[in-house]
């Protein structure tokens, strides 16, 4: 049945409000850890949540503030809580988000930011929407170096799925260096929006930006707070390599990965445009697989359907995709097993077409470069022990990008 012209048309079914959000409001009863750009506090709210385990006294939340956007609150202060995903069980981290001071005593507004420069606004129409200077904007300094820029000139960028990878990337990256003697690759981080938006949310960007294993991170779309802010992962990716100077990049979601259980309905899907634009831009992708011997949803086990749609369906351009070859005493991990690299295998053999399959040798030695990393490794809340062959298999993208960084070659 059709509707005749002119008719008035059926409203789109809706099954929730278009959008809601759950408030409280509470005053700071301790502050906790703190790390660039956010701060732990623990707030006794003035209502309660619906009864869950929050891991802390009845009527207390764990919050966290970003305190570039809503200032550093202290003991004594009374917030506004953001509490809509704490209050249904969702990955927050187990955080409610502080939006400002409520009331006016004892907590003041942060203090107005300095006059510009910058225009690029980030978290576009949302109450915390935030003023950021892009790096290519007219009130850059990076706007002439940016303007015309077109090229990666083959820099390597490894593109991930989840934000856990990043590390695990980033190990496997130095590891190679080591092994053939050569200086650890600069290494930035190009963060999209898939999952959380500020950079402050993430602790593995602190750990890593402040041991020195990453030189910068560009955050890019709706993400906020990188060294560098970025309107595209183009531009995110043109400023890694002629501002930030790095001889690899990795790009990858933030915390949090959105998904729906359905075959399009997850935030990965854009490991897949990312592939596109490095290759657009003459860079060289390697396309970092999402691989699980502990997730007990069989959507997940060996490589994730996310890998397979993304690269296999998305990804129009080629992509190197390292596969780890592992060692004996790496298949007799628990959670690992030949079992489990014979799928693997069999199942990268579907994006052969379109991409280059490499294999990469994964050893103990590897192994111990993960256990190395300061930042902590997890992925869907298993650790390293727990699921080695997630970290192995993101590390071994990592050897293989350091490999073209270095021009070795005896990389496809």
């Amino acid at each position: 049945m059709t509707t005749a012209p002119n008719q008035p048309q059926p409203a789109a079914p809706r099954d929730t409000p278009a959008g809601h959000v759950t408030w409280r409001t509470g005053t700071v009863t301790a502050r906790g850890n703190a790390w660039t750009g956010a701060r732990e506090v623990t707030v006794r709210l003035d209502a309660p949540l619906p009864a869950r385990d929050l891991t802390t006294a009845p009527g207390e939340v764990r919050g966290l503030a970003y305190t570039t956007l809503v200032g550093d609150p202290d003991v004594g202060d009374r917030l506004l809580l953001n509490v809509s995903a704490l209050a249904r069980g969702l990955g927050t981290g187990g955080y409610a988000l502080v939006v400002g001071p409520a009331g006016s005593t004892p907590a003041a507004l942060p203090a107005d930011p300095p006059p510009g420069p910058g225009h690029l606004v980030k978290a576009r129409y949302t109450p915390l929407q935030a003023m950021v200077l892009g790096v290519d904007e007219q009130e850059s300094d990076h706007h002439d170096t940016l303007r015309d820029a077109d090229d990666l000139a083959g820099l390597p960028v490894v593109v991930a799925d989840l934000h856990s990878a990043l590390p695990a990337v980033v190990a496997g990256a130095r590891h190679a260096a080591e092994l053939a003697g050569r200086p650890h690759p600069r290494v930035a981080y190009v963060m999209t929006d898939g999952g959380a938006l500020p950079a402050a949310f993430s602790r593995t960007v602190a750990t890593l930006r402040d041991t020195g294993w990453l030189a910068a991170t560009v955050t890019v779309g709706q993400a906020f707070g990188g060294d560098l802010e970025a309107v595209t992962v183009h531009t995110g990716l043109l400023a890694a390599r002629h501002v930030a100077g790095a001889d690899l990049v990795v790009v990858a979601q933030g915390p949090g990965n959105l998904g729906t259980g359905t075959r399009w309905g997850f935030s990965g899907v854009a490991a897949g445009e990312a592939v596109n634009a490095a290759a657009t831009l003459a860079g060289r992708p390697v396309a970092s697989l999402r691989v699980s011997g502990a997730d007990p949803r069989d959507r997940h086990r060996g490589i994730s359907h996310h890998s397979l749609t993304a690269y296999g369906r998305v990804a129009l351009a080629a992509a190197d995709v390292p596969v780890p070859t592992p060692t004996d005493d790496l298949e007799a991990l628990p959670a690992w097993g030949a079992e489990l690299t014979g799928e693997v295998r069999e199942q990268a053999a579907a994006l052969a077409p379109r991409h280059h399959l490499v294999d990469v040798p994964a050893d103990a030695a590897l192994l111990e470069a993960l256990r190395g990393s300061p930042a902590r490794l997890s992925t869907m809340g298993r650790t390293l022990d727990g699921d080695p062959a997630a970290f192995v298999t993101a590390a071994v993208a990592g050897v293989h990008a350091a490999h073209l960084a270095q021009g070795d070659p005896a990389a496809p």
